[in-house]
């Protein structure tokens, strides 16, 4: 028995399919892989898990009493904090949106010139670690400061955030829309706020999220330029009393205006559907032609790519021409760039896996219960790596003291920390696997695991790299958590980078910069083509 199935295209548009339903047409729903139940529990595990740093910031807050709690927040040391942090991310999130989607409209959508080298080109300032671009900015502007500075450096950092997964979805996007809007009379320009912007929602508010959290949870950066957020104050605190109450206080302001973005970004995201299904291959975009604005796109993509990356880059450079041979003894860098390596690999591999049962019930299964989890592991990944790794040693030293002090605690701080990452590319990557497949490969027989297997996971397999990629990006570059949790004599490139900066040796700090920037620009490289993957490139 066979019927024709209705399926939404990108814009809304429905197209027809023809499916044998002999299974299907009895009534009988096609499973998930491993059950909705046994999915549910362990995304709950999960979640529960999750939830030990932030309550860990409750239990604090709750022991230290209302009447003192209040006292510590509402002072003029936290207004000053709030507004910092708040006008960063207000001023922040939108120009990473701009230059995110600009640069990949321009590279997708255009005739630029050379725009092969300038998709891989915009991509490249994520190998480089924000307090790293602190350091350069700093040794060539050694007066910078403040609010503005701070935009300066997050925004060079962060932007590619937007730009590889926003040009991902424009290459893969059916360009039958655009010329729909064309032959509807709209403009290029029309046609890409009204047709094109709204189909990069999943990207922007993704992107836009993950810009939000590294802004309330980045320190070097910030401590560098001696510009004051919450995640400093926070820092500053703790090392001056280690866990001191008013450090709490402030954890659980930031947690707050964690909630307030997560809950923006759910509201924002929608439940539009983006995956396409249908007869025919999809046809390929029209590049518009850029004429007279082919030099000033030239020219705005080579100051922004020259800011981002040839600046640190070059500074970093000079200090290690600077220093000299003696600063590259290989048993100073040696063990931290091994050490790194072993770190990131190991808990990059553990975050993907365990971000694949939230993703699933996101996409599969949305509702107020799977989005409830998704937030709950959002707002512990944004609280400072500092609280994370004190809510880790107080917890274990309480209740497993064997796990103190082990790579095993440390990983699992990482996977806290870093699981939006993971989760952010997953879900994207299911969102844009369309269900039907895995549906028709079970009316075809076949069990749902291996159904999931041999369909859903293939394609979202470069998306999960992806993720995997950008997890390990984010812990070459963690630092607070690292200098708690870490084992007694564990060395990685960020910490060892941290302590010679720290003591103003910029020039025995560059080696551990340029090997960060090394480490980091493959596995850059590596999401750059994962994401074109994901859109069939």
């Amino acid at each position: 028995m066979t019927s024709k199935l209705a399926v939404p295209g990108p814009s809304g548009e429905k197209t027809t399919d023809t499916t044998d339903t002999t299974t299907a047409g009895r009534g009988k729903r096609p499973r998930p892989p491993f059950g909705v139940s046994v999915v549910s529990i362990i995304a709950v595990l999960i979640t529960l898990f999750s939830l030990v740093p932030l309550a860990y910031v409750v239990f604090m807050t709750a022991s230290t009493g209302w009447d003192t709690a209040a006292a510590l927040i509402i002072r003029p040391r936290v207004g000053e904090l709030l507004l910092n942090t708040v006008l960063l991310t207000v001023v922040t999130v939108p120009l990473c949106l701009v230059l995110g989607v600009g640069g990949a409209w321009l590279v997708e959508r255009t005739n630029l010139v050379g725009r092969k080298w300038w998709a891989v080109l915009l991509a490249a300032p994520l190998a480089i670690p924000a307090f790293v671009n602190s350091y350069a900015w700093v040794s060539a502007v050694p007066s910078l400061g403040g609010l503005w500075s701070g935009v300066l450096i997050a925004t060079l950092s962060y932007f590619p955030l937007v730009y590889i997964p926003a040009a991902a979805t424009l290459s893969r996007l059916d360009p039958a829309i655009e010329q729909s809007a064309a032959s509807l009379g709209l403009g290029a320009w029309r046609a890409f706020f009204r047709v094109v912007l709204p189909q990069l929602r999943i990207a922007m508010t993704g992107g836009g999220l993950l810009v939000a959290l590294h802004l309330l949870a980045e320190y070097g950066a910030f401590a560098m330029i001696r510009f004051d957020t919450f995640t400093t104050a926070i820092m500053v605190q703790y090392q001056s009393t280690f866990n001191g109450t008013a450090g709490n206080m402030l954890a659980s302001v930031l947690v707050f205006l964690c909630l307030i973005l997560l809950l923006v970004e759910v509201r924002s995201r929608g439940s539009a559907r983006y995956a396409r299904i249908g007869s025919g291959a999809q046809a390929r975009a029209l590049r518009l032609p850029l004429h007279a604005y082919q030099f000033p796109a030239q020219l705005s993509l080579f100051a922004l790519t020259g800011l981002a990356f040839g600046l640190p880059l070059t500074f970093v450079l000079r200090w290690i021409v600077a220093g000299g041979p003696e600063i590259w003894a290989a048993e100073e860098f040696m063990p931290a760039l091994l050490q790194t390596l072993a770190y990131g690999l190991a808990a990059a591999v553990v975050t993907t896996v365990v971000a694949f049962p939230m993703a699933y019930l996101a996409v599969r299964r949305p509702g107020w219960f799977s989005k409830s989890l998704e937030l709950s592991n959002y707002i512990t990944s944004s609280m400072p790596g500092i609280v994370v790794g004190l809510a880790f040693v107080t917890v274990s030293i309480r209740m497993a003291p064997s796990l103190y002090q082990t790579s095993a605690l440390l990983i699992a701080a990482y996977v806290l920390l870093f699981l939006p990452r993971a989760l952010v590319n997953i879900r994207s990557g299911l969102s844009q696997a369309p269900k039907e497949l895995d549906e028709a490969a079970q009316v075809l027989g076949k069990p749902p695991l291996l159904a999931f297997l041999r369909v859903t996971l293939r394609l979202t397999a470069p998306a999960a790299a992806g993720g995997a990629a950008l997890v390990f990006l984010g812990i070459v570059n963690e630092l607070t958590a690292t200098l708690l949790l870490s084992p007694n004599g564990t060395r990685t490139l960020a910490t060892e980078f941290w302590s010679k900066a720290s003591e103003i040796d910029y020039a025995g700090a560059a080696p551990y910069a340029l090997l960060m920037i090394l480490i980091s620009a493959p596995m850059t490289y590596l999401l750059f083509q994962q994401s074109k993957k994901v859109a069939g490139q």
